[in-house]
């Protein structure tokens, strides 16, 4: 029995199952308000740069690298939203998804750079304490918990759009960041010690690397091909061998083509004596099994039976890849 290629992709918004919005509404009133976001998101990064560089603020700099992770954040989504919209090509079969992995390695790359810049400034602001205007750092900042509360509060409705809830989070991180800002502004306008300043920045350098760190090593993994993060490797092979009628399981891969967009292909075992009927309901349930327990929306399953030459390597790509 050759092949079987299964077309059930569960693409309900990036294989999150079960959540369907009319054809195509749902994603059209994100994207307006994605855009809406993007807009305000520039507006406040462009105040809070210019605010922390009148108020000498290195705080207010910092919580401006923040908002452009915010901003990256919701361009990323915003893009991934287009670009699932475009059909596969002869020339890309899988469709352009990985551009959005290309956009947020650009992003974290961007970012790290930043943190180092942050870093550096706060050392030499230690040593040497420099004066804030902790009146224009209030404003400035509170101007940044307003709109970001406003974006994050206006992109609730949207939150089961992975990108969606990830730009969210994003901004509702930003918005606790302007708080501890403006905490800082009222203890510096008042008591001068303006050695915090240079503290609060390295502290929200930290939560920006953090962040850069997490999207680097998603990004690493989509790009080498490897298992999503969140799925275990085992635990598939478990589940597909309980599925009735499969013997075996060999040449099993799983990889994503961007985040929470899962595929995986494997080599089925099955008895000699199975119809193409009964083989194709084991492939269903296969389908069904992988796409429930583990988001893997797109799968490619080839039937085999014992007299099938193969060498029960779970992996079995090295030896065939290196002649």
């Amino acid at each position: 029995m050759s092949q079987h290629h299964d077309h059930h992709h569960h693409d309900h918004e990036h294989c999150r199952h079960g959540h369907s919005h009319g054809p195509g509404g749902h994603v059209h009133v994100a994207q307006s308000k994605l855009k809406i976001a993007v807009l305000l998101g520039l507006i406040v990064l462009a105040a809070e740069t210019i605010g922390g560089l009148w108020a000498n603020s290195l705080a207010l700099l910092s919580d401006a690298g923040h908002m452009l992770t915010d901003v990256a954040a919701l361009i990323v989504a915003l893009i991934a939203m287009k670009i699932s919209a475009n059909p596969p090509s002869r020339a890309m079969t899988y469709g352009y998804h990985r551009a959005t992995i290309l956009a947020a390695l650009f992003n974290a790359i961007t970012l790290v750079v930043i943190v180092i810049y942050i870093g550096f400034e706060a050392y030499k602001r230690m040593l040497h304490p420099e004066p804030v205007q902790g009146a224009v750092l209030f404003v400035t900042a509170a101007l940044g918990i307003a709109v970001n509360l406003y974006i994050g509060l206006g992109m609730r409705d949207h939150a089961d759009n992975v990108n969606v809830r990830s730009a969210m989070l994003h901004v509702f991180g930003d918005a606790a960041a302007s708080a501890g800002v403006i905490v800082a502004g009222v203890i510096m306008y008042f008591t001068k010690w303006y050695i915090l300043d240079p503290i609060l920045s390295v502290l929200i350098a930290l939560i920006v690397a953090a962040g850069a760190w997490r999207v680097m090593k998603e990004t690493y993994v989509v790009l080498m091909e490897g298992t999503p993060m969140g799925i275990d490797f085992d635990e598939v092979v478990k589940a597909i061998q309980a599925v009735p009628g499969v013997k075996e399981i060999h040449d099993l891969h799983i990889w994503c083509l961007t985040s929470n967009r899962n595929a995986m292909s494997g080599h089925i075992v099955v008895d000699g004596d199975v119809t193409v009927r009964e083989a194709q309901h084991i492939i269903r349930e296969i389908d069904a099994t992988v796409a429930k327990k583990f988001k893997i929306g797109h799968s490619t399953l080839q039937i085999e039976d014992d007299a099938h030459a193969h060498d029960n390597e779970m992996f079995g790509i090295d030896r065939n890849w290196n002649h």
